[in-house]
Order: C-alpha cells, then structure tokens, then sequence
C-alpha cells in the first residue's frame, strides 16, 4: 500500500510518493472460553402425571411447593459441586415421609412444584450433578412423585437470549429436567424457553422464565395459554416462576438500610423483573382471574393477597414467596413500596394485605409448602425442617385456608 502526499517547496508544487504498511482492522478479543461437561438427566418417575383428559374428574389432592435450594458461595464451606446439599437433602426426607403419610387420606400429594435456584451456579455441571439431581432422583425415581421446575437466575442467569453465559447454563438446566417437562412442539410447552404448562384434575399450572420477564413471546404466549384455558374444567389457575412479585425480603425494594442478618442492602426499588410482572404478568393474572402465584427469591416465607373488584365481584388473589428449600436465610426487610402498583390499578379497586411476616433469619426455618385442593377450595400448610414446628402465621399457626367468607 502507498501514499500519495503534496506540498510546496520554495513556490514549486511537488508530489511524492511514500510507501506505508497496509492498515490492519483492530485486534478483536478471543470469546470468553466456557467449560464444557455433561448435566446428567433428573429420572423421570415410572408413573408419570396422568395426562390432561384422564385426571380430569380428580378434585381432591395435594401438592408440594418450594423453591431456592442453592448453597450459599461461601469461600471455604463446601456448597454445591462438592457435596449434596444436607439442608435441600433433610427437606425431601420430610417430603417423602409426607409423601408416604398422605397417601391413603383424601388429599394425596400428587406433584412438586420448585420455584428456582436450583444450585449456585447453573453454568457449572457438577454442582447439577453432585448436589441436585441425586436429591431429586429420590423425589421422582425413589418416590415416584412427578417434579416441575422454573428457572431462577442462580439457574441461567439474568442475561438476556443470546448470551453465552445464560445460554449454557439454560442447556444446562434444560438438560437436566429434560425428562419431566412436556416436549419441545407441543401445545403445553414455548419451544426455545424453560416456559411451559399443564393440568391436572381441576388446577391449570403454568411456569416461566422470570429472568426474561419482560421478554414480549413469552408474554404472548402465557397470554394464549390463558385466552384458550377451559375455565369450566379449570377453576383454579396457579403461577408458579422465581422472581418474586411482593415480598418483606431483601429483594422487595423495602428498604435502603442493611438487613438484619444478611449482610445484604436491600435495593431501594424493586428489581426489574419484579417491575416487570408487576406491570405486565400481574394485570393478566387479574384478567384471567388466576388464584395463586408461587415464587421465592428471598430465601423465607412470606404471604401477600391481592384483592380486586370485576363486575361487582371481589376476587382474592395469593401470592406466596417460599424460598425456603436450603439456600441461606434472609430476614424481613421492610414493606414493599406498592404505591404506584395500587394507582395503576385503581380501576380494579385493588388492595393488597400482607398476611405474614418472616423475622430474622435465625427464627425462619427452611420449608416447603403442601397446597390442598378441594373443589374449589384452597388452603396450605407450611413444613419447616427445624426442630420445632414452624408457625409463621403470628407464631401461632402453620395451616391456613386460602378463601374470603365475603366474597
């Protein structure tokens, strides 16, 4: 490559050519190498769920609830990847034996439901294989007890499609409930995402990817599932997915000051996720007259209902948080800011009370949730795996009907 360059000298226009190297693009950085190892398949149980149509005359069951059962990341304690996780463990031996307990009364537990965060690192193969799927191998292989899972952010990461580091660990986390979800291609299932539906008795149960919860497909299609569901057949219709909609924890936006027994700060506005739902997901759910959300997020238990007007109707909405399935205790942080949310939706005459609230992390337990279904009726019961029984409803109770005697 030359170059041409022209000056003047003493009145006299000179023109000379002068050799230069060829210019060369910047230097772009090598992508970042992911490591690369096989996540082994959860095995599916040998009696799977019925299927749609043959539980359809089923109205009297239970099922479990529970989510966040991670290792905690501290430096030096042995957490995921290097050993099974004894709190996650000591919990689906309380499930079991419940499980076992329940079996003969009128309300058997049917399913589990499992919120996300699933292990600390989803990116990483043998915290899924050393510390998850061999608990869960007890749950759906030992037991026989269908398992349905919705991605947290510990699981894929809170990136958006397309980056590297969510999309391993999302084969990761596909990868390993491969065998319990509807197939890629039928009608219960959004081909591409971890997002995904089914029915069972008289109970529609959709799970989706909340890390993306402003993703516009996934909207659309939680939205078709909805505008196309059998209300006759379906009178109850339950939301479970991880980030969590109203909480007291640390990931509320409650408060700016540090939470007692964290260590952490909360953020003094909610997460974008949590904004998200709030604005687009939460009015569907109103529309659609969705009775229960599940979530977790903030490791406790913690209990919102939301009311709203339609047609001179008031209709009662549960939004439970039960982060209780092994990752580290948070503590209440404070109430939520639900101003604006309340102002949006003054046209539904919305009010949402606060049941109950966690406490500091030492007086929490780890937990999961039996949700009992009769008919039309709804009610829970928290299980905690301490050594006393775990009352979080005032210290006083641990079962609770879901039902407004006024409406």
């Amino acid at each position: 490559m030359t170059l041409l360059k022209v000056y003047i000298a003493a009145g006299v226009l000179t023109a000379i050519i002068i050799p230069v190297a060829a210019q060369q693009p910047p230097p772009v950085a090598p992508a970042p190498r992911i490591p690369w190892a096989s996540v082994q398949p959860i095995k599916p149980p040998a009696t799977p769920l019925p299927s749609e149509q043959a539980s359809a005359g089923v109205t009297k069951y239970s099922f479990i609830a529970y989510g966040d059962t991670r290792s905690s990341g501290v430096l030096g304690v042995p957490g995921d990847g290097d050993i099974v996780h004894p709190e996650h463990s000591r919990l689906v031996d309380l499930m079991i034996e419940r499980v076992r307990r329940e079996a003969a009364t009128p309300f058997p537990i049917r399913f589990v439901l499992q919120s996300g965060d699933a292990v600390l690192r989803g990116q990483n193969a043998a915290m899924w294989n050393l510390s998850f799927t061999p608990i869960i191998d007890r749950l759906t292989h030992g037991a026989n007890i269908p398992y349905f899972f919705s991605v947290g952010n510990h699981d894929v990461s809170t990136m958006p499609p397309g980056d590297p580091i969510r999309s391993i660990g999302l084969n990761n986390t596909l990868t390993a409930i491969s065998k319990l979800l509807p197939p890629e291609g039928s009608p219960r299932r959004l081909s591409g995402y971890p997002t995904y539906a089914f029915g069972f008795g008289n109970a529609f149960f959709i799970a989706f990817d909340s890390n993306i919860a402003g993703d516009p497909v996934q909207l659309a299609w939680v939205t078709d599932q909805l505008e196309h569901l059998d209300r006759a057949r379906y009178h109850h219709v339950v939301a479970f997915f991880h980030h969590v909609v109203f909480s007291s924890g640390p990931h509320s936006g409650a408060s700016a000051d540090p939470v007692p027994g964290t260590g952490m700060k909360a953020p003094d506005r909610p997460e974008p996720q949590t904004i998200a739902l709030r604005a687009m997901y939460m009015p569907l759910f109103r529309r659609h007259h969705v009775r229960l959300v599940l979530t977790g997020h903030d490791h406790l238990f913690d209990h919102f209902v939301e009311r709203y007007t339609e047609g001179g109707t008031t209709y009662r909405l549960d939004c439970l948080v039960t982060g209780g399935g092994g990752a580290p205790q948070y503590s209440y942080a404070g109430e939520p800011d639900l101003r604006s949310y309340i102002a949006a939706g003054a046209g539904e005459t919305i009010r949402v009370e606060h049941l109950t609230k966690p406490g500091i992390a030492p007086e929490n337990q780890h937990h999961f949730v039996i949700v009992h279904v009769d008919g039309d009726k709804l009610s829970l019961e928290v299980v905690g795996s301490g050594a006393t029984e775990y009352k979080p409803y005032g210290g006083l109770r641990s079962k609770l009907e879901l039902s407004d005697r006024a409406s």
